[in-house]
C-alpha cells in the first residue's frame, strides 16, 4: 500500500512538471499574426516583442544566366610615335642671313658712321660724339680712343672727299680691331676612342642651354655625330629643353633627377659618348653665379671629373652681349676657373652692341667663336670677322 501511494505521488509532480513546461514554450513561442507589409516580431522571455531574425528566402529570386563567353580580342599597341627629326640648316649660310639681321637692325655704329660722313664739317666735336658712340656700343674706352685717333689720321692724310673711301677705311679699322687672325674654328680634336668634349658655362638667363642645343644643330650639318650632357640638375626643366633640343635633331641627352650631382652626370654623358662612338659631347652646365665661390668650385670639379674619361677639348663660355661691362666681370671669374677657351655671345639682335666682341677678346685673350641672333632654332653661327663688322656698319 506504501508503495502505491509513494508512485501516485511521483506521477503527480511529474504531470505537474510537464504541464508547467508547455505553457512556458507556448508563451515564448507564441507570435502575432504578420500583417502584410509588417517586419516579424517575436516575444521575449520577459514579454517583450523585439524582431524577428530570420535568413533570406531564396524561394522565387531570379537566378542570374551565366555571362555568355565571348572571343577575347587582343587591342593593337599604341603607336609610338617618334619625334620628327628637323632639317638644319647649313653652317655657311648662316653667317650670311645673320649678317644681314644685324645690318637691318637699330645699328647704333652705322647710325655713327652716317651722321660722320654728312658733316661738312668734321672738327673735334663731331670727333667726340663718334667716339662716345663707340663706347656706348660696348666697344670700350681703349678700343675707341684707338679707333678714332687712327681714323683721324687715315683721312685727314687722305681727306674724306669720298664718304665710300671713309667708310672703307672705318671698316678696315673695325676689322683689326676684332682681330681677324684668332683661330674662332670649334676644336674636336680628341683622342682615338675618345669623344670629343665641350663643356658650356655662364651665368643664368645668358641663354646657355639653348645654345647647347643651338650648337648641336650646328654640329649635326655637319654631319658629326653629337651626344648631350644634362649636367644642369639645380635649374628647373633644364634637361627636359636639352632633351627637346636633341629630339628635334636626332641627338640623345644623357640626364638624371633633379639635384643630382652634376660631376656625375657629366661623366655619364662622356662614357655613353665613349660606348656609343659619338664625334662630339656637349655638357651643358648650371647657370653658376660669379658671386658664389662655391658654386664656381664646383664648376671645376665638373671639368676635373669628366677630364678621368676624356679630355675637354672646349670650354665655352656664353655671354650675353646687352650686359656690357656686368659680362666682363663674368668673363673674368669665369676663365679663373675653367680656363675658358672661346666666347659664344648671344642676344646681338635689336640693339646690336656688338662693341663686346673687342673687350671680351682683349679681357680673355680667347677669340669669339659663336654668335647668336634672334631666337630661331638656327639663329647661331660661326664668328666671321669680315662678316661681323659688315653687318655692324650696315653693309
Amino acid at each position: 500500500m506504501g508503495n502505491l501511494v509513494f508512485w501516485i505521488l511521483i506521477a503527480i509532480m511529474l504531470a505537474a512538471a510537464a504541464v508547467a513546461g508547455l505553457s512556458v514554450y507556448l508563451t515564448r513561442g507564441r507570435r502575432k499574426p504578420i500583417a502584410r507589409g509588417e517586419e516579424p516580431k517575436q516575444v521575449t522571455a520577459g514579454g517583450d516583442e523585439e524582431p524577428l531574425v530570420t535568413a533570406p528566402s531564396v524561394e522565387n529570386e531570379p537566378v542570374a544566366e551565366p555571362a555568355e563567353i565571348t572571343e577575347v580580342v587582343e587591342e593593337p599597341a599604341a603607336e609610338v610615335v617618334e619625334p620628327q627629326v628637323e632639317e638644319v640648316e647649313q653652317p655657311r649660310s648662316r653667317m650670311a642671313r645673320l649678317r644681314r639681321r644685324l645690318a637691318s637692325s637699330n645699328n647704333a655704329l652705322a647710325k655713327a658712321l652716317a651722321d660722320l660722313l654728312s658733316s661738312d664739317n668734321i672738327d673735334d666735336d663731331t670727333w667726340d660724339d663718334f667716339e662716345t658712340t663707340l663706347i656706348t656700343s660696348d666697344l670700350g674706352v681703349g678700343p675707341s680712343t684707338e679707333l678714332v685717333e687712327t681714323l683721324r689720321k687715315r683721312l685727314s692724310i687722305d681727306g674724306i672727299d669720298d664718304p665710300a673711301q671713309a667708310e672703307e677705311a672705318l671698316r678696315e679699322e673695325l676689322v683689326k680691331l676684332v682681330d681677324p687672325s684668332l683661330d674662332r674654328s670649334l676644336n674636336l680634336d680628341h683622342e682615338e676612342g675618345k669623344p670629343a668634349v665641350v663643356m658650356m658655362v655662364g651665368v643664368n638667363g645668358t641663354g646657355k642651354t639653348t645654345t647647347v642645343g643651338k650648337l648641336g644643330r650646328v654640329l649635326v650639318a655637319e654631319d658629326k655625330k653629337v651626344l648631350f650632357g644634362a649636367a644642369d640638375t639645380f635649374r628647373a626643366a633644364a634637361a627636359e629643353q636639352l632633351t627637346t633640343w636633341g629630339d628635334r635633331v636626332g641627338v640623345q641627352t644623357i640626364r638624371g633627377e633633379e639635384g643630382t650631382d652634376p660631376a656625375s652626370i657629366a661623366f655619364n654623358a662622356v662614357d655613353a659618348g665613349i660606348e656609343q662612338g659619338v664625334d662630339v659631347v656637349l655638357v651643358d652646365t648650371a647657370g653658376r653665379l660669379h658671386t658664389k665661390t662655391g658654386l664656381m668650385d664646383e664648376l671645376g670639379k665638373v671639368k676635373r671629373v669628366v677630364e678621368k674619361k676624356a679630355p675637354v677639348s672646349e670650354v665655352l663660355l656664353v655671354l650675353d652681349a646687352t650686359t656690357g661691362q656686368n659680362g666682363l666681370t663674368q668673363a673674368r671669374i669665369f676663365a679663373e676657373v675653367v680656363d675658358v677657351t672661346g666666347i659664344v655671345l648671344t642676344k646681338l639682335d635689336g640693339s646690336a652692341k656688338g662693341g663686346i666682341v673687342v673687350q671680351v677678346q682683349r679681357e680673355l685673350g680667347v677669340p669669339v667663336k659663336f654668335i647668336g641672333l634672334g631666337e630661331g632654332a638656327d639663329d647661331l653661327a660661326p664668328f666671321e670677322a669680315d662678316g661681323f663688322v659688315a653687318g655692324l656698319l650696315g653693309e
